[in-house]
């Protein structure tokens, strides 16, 4: 679909079989997003607010949380717009930038999930050193490492995208992702092995790493008191939900590529697939968090015990 001013659009025609609910769909829509903000923000801002809780475990999860709103305000807003709109449009130069801010939060919420990992192995394993290497200079670090590294690598296959020549202008869904790869006149071999390598770099190791971490304090945990595995398990079981959460989310999203590119399934099963994307993961991480992390459950109460009372 070419537009004025030589801009290219692509038409997102996963809204098609929506418009006769689309208001209802906004409404859920925009109550999700709502809970989103709150719900995560809330936590964020009790961490930041009590000075117990600036530890590197209650500050990755609150960067973790924090990556989650960043992730759903790239997509929600465009997302309400298009339920109101039309014609469900995006210029290409926007696709491409959503597209790639999907990619680079979502494989910053793996390697934030890989760097709280190995807090808890330091924490379990290495007590004693915990102090030491845990500094607040390595935080920091970790936390530009985890945020800068997929900016960076998934910029590459973005910026080799501008100028390629596009045979549709179509896309199968209800935001921009790798289903974009489907649209081009001619697959780059290049771009497709990089962004295998991009993959296995944001995903397929920082998983293995999450694995082999969590192995080693269970062999810790099984050779100590029964206290210290009361401890272990109170800390490491909300990590290791949101780990399975996530990585069902990525396996998820991958298959509602696949599905796009087959056109086997009905606009309505896609539709819903990719509701599920963009709702299931930023609602449950607080709540696990919320509700599985003492004193972050703690503060939490306080917060909401004044309301009861008044």
């Amino acid at each position: 679909m070419a537009a004025d001013s030589n801009v290219t659009y692509i038409h997102l025609d996963g809204f098609v079989e929506m418009q006769k609910y689309r208001y209802v769909y906004f409404v859920i829509m925009f109550t999700a997003y709502l809970l989103i903000i709150f719900s995560n923000i809330t936590i964020v801002v009790v961490v930041l607010l009590h000075q117990n809780l600036h530890q590197p475990m209650y500050i990755f999860i609150a960067a973790l949380l924090l990556n989650s709103v960043l992730l759903s305000t790239n997509i929600y807003p465009k997302l309400l717009v298009d339920f109101l709109s039309e014609n469900q449009n995006i210029s290409y130069p926007g696709c491409l930038l959503q597209c790639y801010l999907y990619y680079s939060l979502s494989g910053s919420e793996f390697l934030l999930l890989a760097v709280m990992a190995y807090d808890r192995y330091v924490s379990i394993c290495k007590p004693l050193q915990y102090p030491v290497i845990m500094r607040r200079t390595v935080v920091s670090l970790l936390l530009v490492f985890a945020w800068v590294l997929p900016l960076c690598q998934t910029a590459v296959p973005i910026v080799g995208s501008i100028h390629r020549k596009l045979c549709s202008f179509s896309l199968r869904g209800i935001f921009c992702n790798n289903s974009l790869h489907h649209l081009y006149c001619v697959n780059s071999m290049f771009l497709s092995i990089y962004g295998v390598v991009v993959l296995v770099d944001l995903a397929i190791f920082p998983l293995i790493f999450i694995l082999f971490t969590y192995a080693n304090i269970l062999i810790v945990c099984s050779r100590s008191p029964k206290g210290v595995r009361s401890k272990a398990a109170n800390t490491c079981l909300p990590h290791l939900l949101v780990l399975i959460n996530y990585s069902c989310l990525i396996t998820y999203d991958v298959t509602i590529v696949k599905l796009g590119a087959t056109r086997s399934y009905s606009r309505t099963t896609y539709f819903l697939m990719s509701l599920q994307v963009l709702v299931y993961n930023p609602l449950l991480n607080p709540i696990i968090y919320g509700l599985k992390i003492k004193e972050i459950h703690k503060h939490l109460k306080r917060l909401v015990r004044p309301v009861k009372v008044n």
